[in-house]
């Protein structure tokens, strides 16, 4: 089933989460029992992120210098095949514009399709300094909306090379967006105008980067819908578990925490940290809730104990 038909269908919030692979050589055990604990709450879907291959150059006995590229968490396709196959819930596969080619991308695109996974999260991903001569001879996506148009393209049987009589695909295709914008954007109205890009190359839903202030959720999407951009928007939480979030948080997705929760958690114990991440996550989906956003968005990656404790204040 797509995301969007759920987003649609349902008469309540649903809520939602987001997961890594393992790294390299991991168990996948370990994410069969974060699912385990996640599905007495029924997600609609789950999704599954992805990271391009990182090149670094070792220089060896002799002033040799070799060049490697790895991915340090490979195997996001097979694990949404393993898990929708294993739980019946359906996965949404991070595809990525860094780090692949467009070629590679339909290639990639084309194996979910035969596993039957309809659902993909189209994002620029990060900048992994992959050296441009990587990609000579072949073609990129520059952008998210240049790859969500890929996908919508081959929704409609447009592939990269002329085919005759090649079959349609149907994915159901999200972006992200930024409440607290882009920080690569010069300010909000020219993010949101990114956006809107998005969504007329055939983004079918949005969901938020983390934030922590309602305020500027609600802000953005009423920004959003005075734009034209109609699609159901979804907001994504991140529950603080550690003091040390105060500072990797705002310092890697560049996004504010409010003073009343940081100084709270400054001051707390370390072993009350967690309780307090948690009563201002339930605060928050409370008032979303209350706002009418279709879902909610669960950034927990490796645990799902904060999240299961959030949501059950709900069902």
């Amino acid at each position: 089933m797509r995301v969007i038909d759920y987003l649609e269908k349902s008469n309540s919030t649903l809520f939602s989460y987001e997961i890594i692979p393992p790294m390299r050589g991991g168990n996948i055990q370990s994410v069969f029992e974060l699912i385990e604990n996640l599905m007495p709450y029924e997600p609609p879907y789950i999704d599954l992120t992805s990271r391009s291959a990182e090149i670094s150059y070792d220089e060896y006995e002799g002033g040799i210098i070799k060049k490697t590229i790895k991915r340090k968490r490979p195997g996001t396709i097979g694990l949404s095949a393993a898990i929708k196959n294993r739980f019946n819930v359906e996965t949404v596969p991070h595809v990525l514009c860094y780090g692949f080619t467009r070629e590679e991308t339909e290639d990639a695109l084309i194996e979910l399709n035969y596993l039957g996974i309809n659902n993909v999260f189209a994002v620029r991903g990060d900048d992994l300094k992959k050296p441009m001569s990587a990609f000579e001879g072949k073609t990129r996506n520059l952008y998210a909306s240049d790859l969500v148009k890929q996908i919508s393209d081959m929704n409609k049987g447009k592939y990269l090379e002329e085919l005759v009589d090649a079959n349609p695909t149907d994915f159901c295709i999200g972006s992200g967006a930024y409440p607290e914008k882009h920080f690569e954007s010069p300010n909000q109205a020219t993010d949101i105008r990114h956006l809107k890009t998005k969504v007329d190359a055939g983004t079918d839903y949005i969901v938020t980067q983390m934030h922590f202030d309602n305020k500027k959720f609600f802000d953005f999407h009423n920004r959003c819908r005075d734009a034209g951009i109609e699609v159901p928007i979804i907001p994504g939480i991140k529950i603080i578990n550690r003091k040390s979030h105060l500072v990797s948080i705002p310092k890697n997705f560049y996004v504010d925490i409010p003073d009343e929760l940081s100084d709270v958690i400054q001051e707390a114990p370390n072993e009350e940290v967690p309780k307090i991440g948690i009563n201002w996550a339930i605060d928050q989906c409370q008032e979303l809730i209350d706002f009418g956003v279709p879902c909610i968005h669960f950034y927990i990656m490796s645990s799902a104990s904060g999240a299961a404790e959030v949501v059950s204040q709900f069902r």
